[in-house]
């Protein structure tokens, strides 16, 4: 095999030539350590590197899984017995985690091979990544802007073909932002469908999950199958898939019933050219046979503000928790300015306050499921303006009072399905003017992935994204 063929193969195709011996697990992590040598200089999105650590698994003998030999990396929000998690704050730069989560044993029980940590903006809070300690993620489609966030880390290496998969979260839009960013796939899955533990049971009350971005909807199904399911500690169980999720992929989806919306949630002005790109998709899927209405859910309450109430909550017990780790008071030495105010307004919060929260949450929920008995799936852009230039959020402004705007102009329909937790995906079928790559979102009922899979796949084949490379490229 010559290398240079390396980013044509997503990570199913990969594990195959490992499988029939053409290429070895070593020279595979080498050429993805070669790429990113190549360009992550330019987008600096692997911010940890733990290549002996590979090698040694390698060595040690490689499980034999869906994906054995594919080099992989790790979202820096997780752990990984031996290899630091930095959570992109300054305060744990040098913390080497004593154990792996139960996410990251299904990733290496699925055989890849875990060089390094993506880059996340501190502790996952913002839709763009550009850490303090770490610096800007920037978008291999254009270094001026930012690669989304709290994933952007991860969906940068896979859109600049580094690698063909990676591991991403999403908590309030973090897979479905940055593969909107940067033109690669991203689902998020329903509530409970992947493991958070062993150390909790669920985060932002219920509202994270974890998961990846890849370049085809094969391998997220893929990767889906191989990671879903409870562990002992699961507060509750997300319903069982009626098969494989890869089996789901190239399936007939039928004729589906998709509302959608060229609008944001508040009624806001969004960019025309993502209006415009919006309702050119839901021309397609009619083209394909789908009945197609346009028509969006009513919201029973404001998803911003629920998001305020419950992350700054969490936000603050991390920074109390981490005080006390260390046995002093945090500063901006230790944390962003954001990250200390958000934990300083739950301080200004009652517990009474935090359960107002979870009920609005809670109505979201049950308005969003009751529309999506009157539809299959709904169709809305991903994010409501192109992706963010760098520096347009500053964490650590004396002033904080452009980042809620922002948000709101920005991504303000993401978070509504962390609050239903019912799954949604963020697909790459269309490009601004500029050349800037511009997801949309689909979301459909909880534990129903499948209809979403088969749906990503008819969309994949009638609109093919994979050919399509940005400037900065591996």
């Amino acid at each position: 095999m010559a290398f240079k063929e390396f980013g044509s193969y997503d990570a199913i195709g990969l594990a195959e030539l490992v499988r029939t011996k053409q290429v070895t697990p070593s020279e595979l992590l080498n050429e993805a350590i070669a790429r990113t040598a190549k360009v992550d200089p330019q987008i600096n999105a692997v911010v940890v590197k733990h290549y002996d650590h590979a090698e040694r698994q390698i060595e040690k003998g490689l499980p034999d899984g869906p994906f054995t030999g594919v080099p992989f990396l790790v979202k820096d929000l997780d752990v990984l017995q031996g290899t630091r998690t930095t959570w992109g704050a300054s305060i744990f730069n040098d913390i080497v985690a004593a154990s792996s989560s139960t996410l990251v044993q299904r990733f290496l029980k699925a055989g890849v091979t875990i060089f390094g940590k993506s880059s996340s903006p501190e502790f996952g809070l913002m839709p763009t990544t550009e850490s303090r300690l770490h610096g800007p993620t920037r978008n291999p489609w254009n270094l001026d802007h930012s690669s989304g966030g709290s994933s952007g880390g991860a969906a940068a290496v896979v859109a600049a073909r580094i690698l063909p998969i990676a591991h991403a979260s999403d908590g309030g839009g973090s897979i479905r932002i940055p593969a909107s960013a940067c033109g690669v796939f991203g689902l998020k899955p329903s509530r409970a469908r992947t493991p958070l533990g062993p150390d909790r049971g669920e985060g932002w009350g219920g509202f994270t999950c974890a998961h990846a971005v890849s370049i085809s909807v094969r391998d997220s199904a893929a990767m889906l199958d191989a990671i879903h399911g409870p562990e002992m500690s699961s507060p509750y169980i997300a319903p069982p898939p009626e098969r494989p999720y890869l089996e789901e992929v190239g399936r007939d989806p039928g004729r589906l019933r998709i509302a959608f919306t060229d609008k944001s949630p508040y009624g806001d002005a969004i960019d025309p050219e993502i209006a415009a790109a919006t309702r050119e998709i839901a021309a397609l899927l009619a083209s394909l046979g789908h009945e197609v209405e346009e028509h969006a859910p009513a919201l029973a309450a404001d998803p911003a503000a629920v998001m305020a109430t419950i992350v700054a909550a969490n936000t603050a017990l991390t920074v109390q928790s981490t005080a006390q780790r260390f046995g002093r008071a945090m500063t901006e030495n230790d944390f962003e300015i954001l990250t200390l105010a958000s934990a300083h307004n739950a301080q200004h919060a009652t517990s009474t306050d935090y359960v107002a929260a979870q009920l609005s949450a809670f109505q979201i929920a049950r308005s969003l499921a009751a529309f999506l008995e009157t539809c299959d799936v709904f169709l809305c852009p991903t994010l409501c303006a192109p992706p963010l230039r760098i520096g347009e959020l500053n964490t650590m402004s004396k002033d904080l009072s452009h980042i809620a705007p922002t948000l709101r102009r920005y991504m303000p329909a993401t978070s509504m399905f962390n609050m239903s937790g019912q799954p949604a995906m963020s697909v790459p079928l269309a490009w601004n003017s500029a050349g800037l790559p511009l997801g949309m979102m689909f979301a459909g009922r909880l534990g129903d992935e499948a209809t979403l899979f088969r749906l990503a796949a008819q969309l994949e084949q009638a609109r093919p994204w994979r050919h399509k490379l940005p400037p900065v490229c591996a």
